[in-house]
């Protein structure tokens, strides 16, 4: 029985089928694209059950395994006495320089520390965008002018180096410096920071789109049988402008979890003992002439996670919008 297309449609795809289920065939078909889904999924997956890996494992990332049994590290060098860093049976990944935590369980939590910090930043950044764009674009005039000056104002800090200088600002206002920084608060104040430069793109982008469409003839119609202007943004815009939120927010997280790794690293981010992925490539970088193996897993593990994220990214975007595919 041959299955019957609806004319024109893209791929051969049956006729009446709803615009998600046309994007998740097209997504389907992606093999890069499901590939990258599935390693996101697991990173994801160790990040909700870091806890349940650590106990199964019988390791956690706060435990100085090589203070406690002198044999595991060399009492001179403070390197693993085992060759590759101490990776046998029982340190499936081997054990830090100098105190002998577990890297394992110290890799598992750092992605949760990490993904945790990221994730908040997107969310925060993603309604932000999507709140000032639409209203920008939508309303025009002096409300457009107005906030189009600040995303632009915004967008003239540059934000690395406004990261590092303003994290030990906010600290400072904040914390006594005769008190140590909970830990809770550092990570408040890393997605509090993110989220103040990481909104812009977004808005940016949402406001063109929406000044486009806001022209479209659906729009005008609705105008014309009295619906308020938030059933307009709710019904008409918000649908259309699906796409570049789901791809921008895809490419959104993995640049804010990148930025915390560097302020971890440059000690202005998630300090000892916190497990984090810049603070083990921050401990990396001192032992790596004597133990690269301690660098190795976190550093494969970002990678992994960024390219996987960025091609999910580019799978969504050709799965959404046929016409930009390459």
């Amino acid at each position: 029985m041959v299955e019957k297309t609806a004319p024109g449609a893209e791929g051969g795809a049956p006729a009446g089928l709803a615009p998600r289920q046309l994007m998740w065939r097209r997504f389907k078909r992606d093999r890069t694209g499901v590939i990258s889904a599935c390693v996101v999924v697991f990173f994801f997956a160790v990040a909700v059950l870091a806890p349940v890996i650590s106990a199964l494992y019988g390791k956690d990332p706060y435990t100085t395994y090589g203070l406690d049994r002198p044999e595991l590290l060399d009492p001179l060098t403070g390197y693993p006495m085992k060759p590759n860093g101490g990776i046998d049976g029982e340190f499936w990944f081997g054990i830090e320089p100098k105190l002998g935590r577990d890297v394992l369980t110290q890799l598992v939590y750092g992605i949760r520390t990490s993904l945790l910090i990221g994730l908040a930043a997107t969310v925060l950044s993603t309604l932000t965008g999507i709140v000032i764009g639409v209203v920008a674009g939508y309303m025009g005039g002096r409300t457009d002018y107005f906030l189009g000056r600040l995303i632009d104002l915004l967008l003239s800090f540059p934000q690395q180096l406004f990261f590092v200088a303003f994290m030990p600002v906010v600290t400072a206002l904040f914390v006594s410096p005769q008190k140590e920084t909970p830990t809770y608060f550092r990570v408040t104040a890393l997605v509090m920071v993110l989220w103040l430069l990481g909104w812009m793109q977004l808005a940016r982008l949402l406001r063109g789109q929406v000044l486009s469409l806001r022209e479209r003839e659906f729009v005008e119609a609705a105008k014309v049988t009295g619906a308020s202007p938030w059933r307009i943004v709710r019904k008409e815009l918000l649908p259309n402008l699906g796409t570049p939120i789901l791809v921008q927010s895809t490419l959104m997280l993995p640049n804010f979890v990148t930025t915390e790794a560097a302020l971890s690293f440059l000690g202005v981010g998630v300090v000892e003992p916190t497990p984090d992925w810049g603070r083990m490539f921050a401990k990396g970088a001192n032992f790596y002439e004597g133990d690269i193996t301690y660098m190795f897993f976190p550093g494969i593990a970002m990678v992994v996670f960024v390219v996987a994220f960025n091609l999910l990214g580019d799978s969504v975007r050709d799965a959404m919008d046929p016409k930009t595919t390459r």
